[in-house]
C-alpha cells in the first residue's frame, strides 16, 4: 500500500493543454493518469467508473462551469479538487464551493513558467490527495458587527495581528475575518497565492467583512480597522516608523519554500514590532511559519492555532503546535472568539 500511485483525473476543454497535463503528471513516479475528461458532464460520467483520488479542474468550460461543477461533486461525491485557472475571479467561487487550491495556468510558451507551474502543480496534487474535503454548509453564520463588545481605542492602537495560512487558507482566513467587527487593531496578512490573485482576494475580502481590506503596497501603514495581504511573489515584512507601524513589501528568494513566506512576515513581528502581538498560523501543508510562530510566542505574543479538525491540510499549524509555538489551539470556527475574548482582556 505504501507505493500506491496517487490516481488522478484530468478535467480541460482544450485538447493541447489537457495532453500536455496528462504527459508531465504521468511522467511522476508517484502519480497514474486514470482518465481524463472534456468537459463537467463527461467527468461526472466518469468518476464513479475511474474512481480518482484527486481530479485538476480547469474553471472555464463549456456547458457547466467549473464551479457548479465543483459545488455539484462536492454535494454528491466529495473529491478533493485542484483548479487550474488563468488570471480569474471565479476561482474564489469554486474554492468557496470546496475546491482545495488552485494553481494559475502557464505561459506554455515559457519553459520556465511551464516548469514553474508543473512543479507547483505536482506538489499541490500530492497535498490535495492527503487533504480533508471541506463541504460548504448551507447556512453560514451572520458576520458578527454590533453584537460584539467595542474594543478600547487604546487596545487597537496597541495591538498588531498577524495571520498566515496556505492550502484551504483562502476560505479559512474569510471565516476568521468575516467575523469580526469593524474596530479591530492592525490585521497583516501572509496566504501563499501567486501574484494577481492576491489582489483579486483581497478585493473579494473587503466586499464580505466588516473591516478593510487591501493588497498591500510597500510602505503601507498599518492601522486600526483595516488588513493588508501580502502580494503575491512579494516577501512582507513589519518594520517600525516613527510614528507606528508600516509594511515593507519586496522581491526576494523563497523563505520555507514560500513567496511570500508567513515565517518571513512573522520572524519580522517578532524582531520589530513592541506592541501587543498575536499570532495566528491555519491551514497549509509544511511548516512555513511554525518557526516565526514561535519567535514570536518568545516574545510574548498571544498564538492560536488551527486545530486538526477544521484544517484542509493540518500541517503548518501541526508544527508550530508541536515545537511550543501555539498559546491555544481553536477550530476555524471559533478561532474569532478566541482573538476577541484575548483582545478583550488587554
Amino acid at each position: 500500500m505504501e507505493n500506491r500511485k496517487i490516481k488522478v483525473l484530468v478535467v480541460d476543454d482544450s485538447i493541447l493543454f489537457r495532453q500536455t497535463l496528462i504527459a508531465h503528471i504521468s511522467a511522476q513516479p508517484d502519480f497514474e493518469v486514470v482518465g481524463y475528461a472534456i468537459n463537467a458532464f463527461d467527468a461526472k460520467r466518469k468518476i464513479p467508473q475511474l474512481n480518482p483520488d484527486v481530479m485538476t479542474l480547469d474553471v472555464e468550460m463549456p456547458g457547466m462551469n467549473g464551479i457548479e461543477f465543483v459545488k455539484q461533486q462536492m454535494a454528491e461525491r466529495p473529491l478533493p479538487v485542484i483548479l487550474v485557472s488563468s488570471l480569474n475571479l471565479s476561482v474564489f467561487d469554486a474554492l468557496s464551493a470546496g475546491a482545495v487550491n488552485f494553481v494559475r495556468k502557464p505561459d506554455l510558451s515559457s519553459s520556465n513558467s511551464k516548469e514553474q507551474f508543473f512543479a507547483t502543480l505536482t506538489a499541490e496534487l500530492r497535498t490535495a490527495s492527503n487533504a480533508k474535503v471541506r463541504v460548504k454548509k448551507q447556512m453560514q453564520a451572520p458576520a458578527m458587527s454590533a453584537a460584539l463588545p467595542a474594543l478600547s481605542r487604546r487596545v487597537l492602537d496597541s495591538t498588531i495581528i498577524a495571520i498566515g495560512a496556505s492550502t484551504g487558507g483562502t476560505e479559512a482566513t474569510l471565516a476568521v475575518l468575516e467575523k469580526l467587527p469593524a474596530n479591530m487593531p492592525g490585521i497583516v496578512i501572509t496566504q501563499h497565492m501567486p501574484e494577481g490573485f492576491t489582489a483579486m482576494y483581497a478585493e473579494r475580502l473587503n466586499r464580505i467583512c466588516n473591516i478593510a481590506v487591501k493588497e498591500a503596497k510597500n510602505g503601507d501603514i498599518i492601522r486600526p480597522g483595516q488588513a493588508l495581504i501580502a502580494p503575491g511573489n512579494m516577501q512582507m515584512e513589519v518594520v517600525r516608523m516613527q510614528t507606528g507601524y508600516a509594511v515593507k513589501c519586496h522581491p526576494g528568494q523563497k523563505v520555507s519554500g514560500h513567496c511570500p513566506s508567513v515565517d518571513v512576515l512573522f520572524g519580522s513581528m517578532a524582531k520589530n514590532v513592541t506592541i501587543h502581538q498575536v499570532g495566528i498560523i491555519m491551514t497549509g501543508m509544511g511548516r512555513d511559519g511554525a518557526d516565526g510562530l514561535l519567535k514570536m510566542k518568545e516574545k510574548g505574543a498571544y498564538t492560536i492555532g488551527q486545530d486538526k479538525e477544521s484544517c484542509v491540510v493540518y500541517g503548518m499549524p501541526m508544527v508550530a503546535y508541536n515545537i511550543g509555538a501555539v498559546t491555544i489551539q481553536a477550530s476555524c470556527d471559533n478561532i474569532s472568539t478566541v482573538l476577541m475574548n484575548h483582545l478583550k482582556k488587554l
